[in-house]
Protein backbone atom coordinates (compact mmCIF):
# COMPACT_ATOMS: atom_id res chain seq x y z
CA UNK A 1 0.00 0.00 0.00
CA UNK A 2 1.38 3.40 -0.97
CA UNK A 3 2.22 5.54 2.07
CA UNK A 4 0.64 9.00 2.19
CA UNK A 5 3.22 11.67 1.49
CA UNK A 6 4.03 14.00 4.37
CA UNK A 7 3.06 17.62 3.83
CA UNK A 8 5.84 20.20 3.75
CA UNK A 9 6.02 22.35 6.86
CA UNK A 10 5.84 26.05 5.97
CA UNK A 11 6.47 29.01 8.26
CA UNK A 12 5.75 32.61 7.28
CA UNK A 13 7.95 35.51 8.40
CA UNK A 14 6.02 38.72 7.87
CA UNK A 15 2.38 39.35 8.75
CA UNK A 16 1.52 42.38 6.66
CA UNK A 17 -0.31 42.71 3.36
CA UNK A 18 1.96 40.29 1.49
CA UNK A 19 2.10 37.69 4.23
CA UNK A 20 -1.69 37.59 4.40
CA UNK A 21 -1.92 36.99 0.66
CA UNK A 22 0.26 33.92 1.07
CA UNK A 23 -1.75 32.74 4.06
CA UNK A 24 -5.06 33.24 2.21
CA UNK A 25 -3.75 31.37 -0.83
CA UNK A 26 -2.95 28.43 1.44
CA UNK A 27 -6.32 28.65 3.21
CA UNK A 28 -8.10 28.69 -0.15
CA UNK A 29 -6.48 25.41 -1.13
CA UNK A 30 -3.81 26.63 -3.54
CA UNK A 31 -0.98 25.03 -1.56
CA UNK A 32 -2.39 21.63 -0.54
CA UNK A 33 1.06 20.07 -0.20
CA UNK A 34 1.91 22.38 2.71
CA UNK A 35 0.85 22.88 6.29
CA UNK A 36 1.42 26.24 8.02
CA UNK A 37 3.32 25.63 11.25
CA UNK A 38 4.00 29.15 12.52
CA UNK A 39 4.09 32.86 11.77
CA UNK A 40 6.52 35.57 12.80
CA UNK A 41 5.65 39.26 12.84
CA UNK A 42 6.59 42.45 14.65
CA UNK A 43 2.97 43.49 15.22
CA UNK A 44 1.39 41.10 17.72
CA UNK A 45 -2.18 41.94 16.76
CA UNK A 46 -1.62 41.37 13.05
CA UNK A 47 0.41 38.24 13.68
CA UNK A 48 -2.35 36.81 15.90
CA UNK A 49 -4.98 37.60 13.27
CA UNK A 50 -2.98 35.88 10.55
CA UNK A 51 -2.06 32.85 12.65
CA UNK A 52 -5.72 32.27 13.47
CA UNK A 53 -6.38 31.55 9.80
CA UNK A 54 -4.19 28.46 10.03
CA UNK A 55 -4.58 27.64 13.69
CA UNK A 56 -0.82 27.85 14.10
CA UNK A 57 1.30 29.49 16.81
CA UNK A 58 2.52 33.09 16.77
CA UNK A 59 6.28 33.16 17.26
CA UNK A 60 8.02 36.07 18.97
CA UNK A 61 11.40 35.53 17.34
CA UNK A 62 13.15 33.39 14.75
CA UNK A 63 14.21 30.84 17.36
CA UNK A 64 10.59 30.16 18.29
CA UNK A 65 9.68 29.90 14.62
CA UNK A 66 12.43 27.35 13.98
CA UNK A 67 11.26 25.30 16.96
CA UNK A 68 8.25 24.46 14.76
CA UNK A 69 10.70 22.56 12.50
CA UNK A 70 9.69 24.09 9.17
CA UNK A 71 10.92 22.71 5.87
CA UNK A 72 10.53 26.17 4.35
CA UNK A 73 10.45 29.66 5.80
CA UNK A 74 8.88 32.25 3.50
CA UNK A 75 10.12 35.80 4.13
CA UNK A 76 7.39 38.32 3.29
CA UNK A 77 8.60 41.48 5.01
CA UNK A 78 11.86 43.34 4.45
CA UNK A 79 15.53 43.36 3.52
CA UNK A 80 16.39 43.75 7.20
CA UNK A 81 14.43 40.63 8.14
CA UNK A 82 16.28 38.60 5.49
CA UNK A 83 19.58 39.70 6.99
CA UNK A 84 18.39 38.70 10.45
CA UNK A 85 16.94 35.27 9.71
CA UNK A 86 18.78 33.86 6.69
CA UNK A 87 21.67 32.25 8.54
CA UNK A 88 19.62 30.84 11.46
CA UNK A 89 17.06 29.36 9.05
CA UNK A 90 19.65 27.64 6.89
CA UNK A 91 21.70 26.40 9.84
CA UNK A 92 18.55 24.87 11.31
CA UNK A 93 18.19 22.76 8.19
CA UNK A 94 15.28 24.69 6.66
CA UNK A 95 15.11 26.28 3.24
CA UNK A 96 14.48 30.01 2.85
CA UNK A 97 12.12 31.59 0.33
CA UNK A 98 13.11 35.23 -0.14
CA UNK A 99 10.90 38.01 -1.43
CA UNK A 100 13.08 40.95 -0.29
CA UNK A 101 15.96 39.99 -2.54
CA UNK A 102 17.59 43.40 -2.09
CA UNK A 103 19.43 41.89 0.88
CA UNK A 104 21.66 40.06 -1.57
CA UNK A 105 22.90 43.24 -3.24
CA UNK A 106 25.57 43.29 -0.53
CA UNK A 107 28.25 40.97 -1.88
CA UNK A 108 29.63 39.93 1.51
CA UNK A 109 26.17 38.85 2.67
CA UNK A 110 25.49 37.05 -0.60
CA UNK A 111 28.74 35.09 -0.31
CA UNK A 112 28.21 34.31 3.37
CA UNK A 113 24.70 32.95 2.87
CA UNK A 114 25.78 31.01 -0.23
CA UNK A 115 28.51 29.33 1.80
CA UNK A 116 26.20 28.56 4.73
CA UNK A 117 23.59 27.02 2.42
CA UNK A 118 26.26 24.95 0.69
CA UNK A 119 27.61 23.65 4.00
CA UNK A 120 24.17 22.89 5.44
CA UNK A 121 22.74 21.33 2.29
CA UNK A 122 19.90 23.85 2.31
CA UNK A 123 18.73 26.36 -0.27
CA UNK A 124 17.67 29.96 -0.71
CA UNK A 125 14.86 30.29 -3.24
CA UNK A 126 14.46 33.79 -4.68
CA UNK A 127 10.90 34.69 -5.66
CA UNK A 128 10.45 36.62 -8.88
CA UNK A 129 8.46 39.34 -7.13
CA UNK A 130 7.00 41.88 -9.54
CA UNK A 131 9.06 40.73 -12.51
CA UNK A 132 9.66 37.53 -14.44
CA UNK A 133 11.66 35.98 -17.21
CA UNK A 134 14.41 34.68 -14.92
CA UNK A 135 14.76 31.57 -17.06
CA UNK A 136 15.64 33.43 -20.25
CA UNK A 137 17.74 36.01 -18.38
CA UNK A 138 19.86 33.31 -16.76
CA UNK A 139 20.14 31.45 -20.06
CA UNK A 140 21.46 34.49 -21.91
CA UNK A 141 23.92 35.24 -19.12
CA UNK A 142 25.49 31.80 -19.65
CA UNK A 143 25.92 32.36 -23.36
CA UNK A 144 28.38 35.22 -23.21
CA UNK A 145 29.27 38.63 -21.80
CA UNK A 146 25.85 40.02 -21.02
CA UNK A 147 24.73 43.64 -20.94
CA UNK A 148 21.80 44.31 -18.64
CA UNK A 149 19.78 47.48 -18.30
CA UNK A 150 16.64 48.15 -16.31
CA UNK A 151 14.24 51.09 -16.16
CA UNK A 152 11.50 51.46 -13.56
CA UNK A 153 8.64 53.93 -14.03
CA UNK A 154 6.85 55.01 -10.85
CA UNK A 155 4.36 57.63 -9.80
CA UNK A 156 5.85 60.49 -7.74
CA UNK A 157 3.68 59.68 -4.73
CA UNK A 158 5.34 56.27 -4.40
CA UNK A 159 8.72 58.02 -4.14
CA UNK A 160 7.74 60.04 -1.08
CA UNK A 161 9.98 59.62 1.98
CA UNK A 162 12.92 58.57 -0.19
CA UNK A 163 16.12 60.51 -0.99
CA UNK A 164 15.09 60.94 -4.65
CA UNK A 165 11.77 62.63 -3.92
CA UNK A 166 11.18 66.35 -4.33
CA UNK A 167 7.92 68.26 -4.09
CA UNK A 168 8.17 69.54 -7.66
CA UNK A 169 7.56 65.98 -8.91
CA UNK A 170 3.97 66.22 -7.66
CA UNK A 171 3.29 69.28 -9.80
CA UNK A 172 5.28 68.31 -12.87
CA UNK A 173 3.53 67.21 -16.04
CA UNK A 174 6.68 65.67 -17.49
CA UNK A 175 8.50 62.43 -16.88
CA UNK A 176 11.71 62.94 -14.95
CA UNK A 177 14.61 60.59 -14.25
CA UNK A 178 15.26 60.65 -10.50
CA UNK A 179 17.96 58.00 -10.29
CA UNK A 180 20.64 56.71 -12.64
CA UNK A 181 23.40 54.33 -11.64
CA UNK A 182 23.75 50.63 -10.97
CA UNK A 183 21.61 48.28 -8.93
CA UNK A 184 24.00 48.16 -5.99
CA UNK A 185 23.87 51.93 -5.65
CA UNK A 186 20.09 51.90 -5.95
CA UNK A 187 19.47 49.41 -3.14
CA UNK A 188 21.67 51.42 -0.77
CA UNK A 189 19.71 54.57 -1.56
CA UNK A 190 16.25 52.98 -1.75
CA UNK A 191 16.31 49.77 0.32
CA UNK A 192 12.55 49.13 0.09
CA UNK A 193 11.91 50.19 -3.51
CA UNK A 194 14.24 48.27 -5.82
CA UNK A 195 14.13 44.58 -4.91
CA UNK A 196 13.11 43.82 -8.48
CA UNK A 197 16.26 45.38 -9.91
CA UNK A 198 18.42 43.32 -7.57
CA UNK A 199 16.64 40.12 -8.60
CA UNK A 200 17.15 40.90 -12.28
CA UNK A 201 20.80 41.79 -11.82
CA UNK A 202 21.57 38.65 -9.81
CA UNK A 203 20.11 36.61 -12.66
CA UNK A 204 22.28 38.38 -15.22
CA UNK A 205 25.30 40.70 -15.00
CA UNK A 206 25.44 41.30 -11.25
CA UNK A 207 24.50 44.30 -9.15
CA UNK A 208 27.54 46.40 -10.07
CA UNK A 209 27.21 45.84 -13.81
CA UNK A 210 23.46 46.28 -14.20
CA UNK A 211 22.60 49.81 -15.28
CA UNK A 212 19.45 51.00 -13.55
CA UNK A 213 17.29 54.10 -13.71
CA UNK A 214 14.08 55.25 -12.06
CA UNK A 215 11.70 57.61 -13.84
CA UNK A 216 8.94 59.57 -12.13
CA UNK A 217 5.75 59.62 -14.21
CA UNK A 218 2.97 62.13 -13.43
CA UNK A 219 -0.23 60.59 -12.02
CA UNK A 220 1.06 57.04 -12.51
CA UNK A 221 -0.31 54.28 -10.29
CA UNK A 222 1.82 51.20 -9.74
CA UNK A 223 5.18 50.31 -11.25
CA UNK A 224 6.43 49.38 -14.69
CA UNK A 225 9.72 47.46 -14.87
CA UNK A 226 11.51 47.02 -18.18
CA UNK A 227 14.58 44.77 -18.29
CA UNK A 228 16.78 44.44 -21.33
CA UNK A 229 19.43 41.70 -21.44
CA UNK A 230 21.62 41.38 -24.48
CA UNK A 231 24.62 39.57 -25.93
CA UNK A 232 25.75 39.45 -29.52
CA UNK A 233 22.97 37.82 -31.52
CA UNK A 234 20.47 37.50 -28.64
CA UNK A 235 18.30 40.12 -26.97
CA UNK A 236 15.53 39.70 -24.39
CA UNK A 237 13.17 42.39 -23.17
CA UNK A 238 10.97 41.75 -20.13
CA UNK A 239 8.40 44.46 -19.40
CA UNK A 240 5.90 44.04 -16.57
CA UNK A 241 3.41 46.57 -15.22
CA UNK A 242 1.56 46.07 -11.96
CA UNK A 243 -0.82 48.44 -10.20
CA UNK A 244 -0.34 46.60 -6.90
CA UNK A 245 2.41 44.93 -4.90
CA UNK A 246 0.17 41.87 -4.56
CA UNK A 247 1.94 40.28 -7.53
CA UNK A 248 5.05 39.94 -5.36
CA UNK A 249 3.23 37.78 -2.81
CA UNK A 250 1.65 35.70 -5.57
CA UNK A 251 5.12 35.01 -6.96
CA UNK A 252 5.91 33.27 -3.65
CA UNK A 253 2.76 31.16 -4.02
CA UNK A 254 3.86 30.21 -7.53
CA UNK A 255 7.38 29.37 -6.34
CA UNK A 256 6.11 27.17 -3.50
CA UNK A 257 3.80 25.31 -5.89
CA UNK A 258 6.69 24.73 -8.26
CA UNK A 259 8.94 23.38 -5.51
CA UNK A 260 6.59 20.46 -4.88
CA UNK A 261 5.36 19.96 -8.44
CA UNK A 262 6.27 16.70 -10.23
CA UNK A 263 6.88 18.84 -13.33
CA UNK A 264 8.83 22.04 -12.69
CA UNK A 265 8.84 25.14 -14.87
Amino acid sequence: MKQEKRKKRLAIAGCGFLGNILMDAWKNGLLPEYEIVGVLGRNEERATFMAAKAGCPVCKNIQELLEQNPDYVAEMASVQLVREIAKPVLCHGANLVVLSVGAFAEEAFYEEISQVAREQGTHVHIASGAIGGFDVLRTISLMGQIKTEMVTHKGPVSLKNTPVFKESLLESQKEEEVFAGNTQEAIKLLPTKVNVSVAASLATAGTKKTNYSIVSVPDMTGDDHRITAEIEGVKAVVDIYSATSAIAAWSVVALLKNLVSPIMF
